[in-house]
């Protein structure tokens, strides 16, 4: 395995470090991108890949079977599109592309490609045992049929990197964080979306040029299902967590709210919190679906999904207009 930047969640690759694979080296996906602190915790694993300055020509030497693509937003999409054309398996950060062209040239190569080599999106919130068993409860019938949804994505801004400051290089703030929330509503409902109208705002952004700090979404899904997503970066610095994700799901037979890693069933029965089933690893799951054992839970053409509901979200909320699909 090698590993493109380090500038999103790498960490779920070194949280599954086995004798399955060995991350044989590291390189920048992005001129003067800061790869130290990746360097530093594969020290502290006692891991010394090779390093090189070019992604590029690492690919050709190395030759690896699978790479972990998490450097400047902008350009994931574009290595995504190197790697697949190479025969690499790819681990992705999400969104897995920040704009529709590069994405239009990923849906090609998957339609062509398709079983042969494998990619996911890094939606690892999925695995969360909170998640996990809001689908479980949902997929039983327990709260009838979905009539409404509401999902919040809330973070720290602390101080963001460079790239972070122009849309060229993020993506845009409903794309890297409102993602996540649009995945959950589409995963959990199995429904697809049919409209949606956005805003978003970089007022109180604290000096961070074109980051959005708030942003919301009103979507309609199939059946007339509608969905709401909201996404911040002000959440206070003092408090103890980094994020607050919350998930609320009406249904025609009972509520499900998922909050602070708790799971709640209101129902004709009253309200309780429900146990939670045992959490899972994105980065396990996928190897073992590069391996032949499963098919991962993330899968590509729902990676490639969520990735073109985002930019048409972001694409709503900069000309305030309603898009369908």
């Amino acid at each position: 395995m090698c590993i493109i930047g380090s500038s999103g969640h790498y960490g779920y690759a070194l949280e599954e470090l086995s004798e399955d694979f060995e991350i044989a080296a590291i390189a920048p996906g992005v001129l003067n991108e800061d790869i130290s602190h990746l360097l530093f915790k594969l020290e502290r694993l006692s891991l010394k890949p090779r390093v090189y300055e070019n992604y590029s020509e690492m690919l050709k030497v190395e030759k690896p079977d699978v790479v972990v693509i998490n450097t400047h937003f902008y350009m994931n999409g574009r290595i995504l599109q190197e790697v697949l054309q190479m025969g690499i398996h790819a681990f992705v950060e999400k969104p897995i592309a920040t704009n529709l062209k590069d994405l239009e040239r990923i849906q090609e190569l998957y339609l062509l490609l398709k079983k042969e080599v494998r990619f996911a999106a890094m939606f690892g919130l999925r695995y969360k045992a909170w998640f996990l068993t809001a689908k479980h409860i949902v997929e039983s019938g327990a709260i009838g049929d979905i009539r409404l949804m509401n999902a919040q994505k809330s973070y720290k801004l602390g101080e963001r990197p460079a790239f972070f400051r122009k849309r060229e290089t993020f993506g845009g703030t409903l794309a890297w964080v409102g993602i996540h929330a649009i995945d959950w509503i589409h995963w959990i409902s199995n429904k697809r979306f049919v409209s949606v109208c956005a805003l978003h705002s970089r007022m109180a952004n604290r000096n961070h040029a074109e980051l959005e700090v708030t942003g919301a979404c009103l979507f309609e899904l199939e059946q007339e299902v509608i969905a709401t997503v909201s996404v911040d970066y002000l959440r206070p610095e003092g408090v103890e967590t980094h994020d607050d994700d919350r998930l609320r799901i009406v249904g025609t037979k009972g509520v499900l709210e998922v909050t602070e890693g708790r799971v709640k069933l209101i129902d004709e029965d009253g309200t309780r919190f429900v146990p939670l089933t045992e959490g899972g690893r994105i980065f396990k799951d996928f190897l073992n679906c590069v391996l032949g054992k499963n098919e991962c839970m993330v899968s590509e053409q729902q990676s490639i999904y969520a990735t073109y509901i985002a930019l048409k979200a972001m694409e709503a909320a900069d000309n305030h207009t309603t898009i369908r699909f």
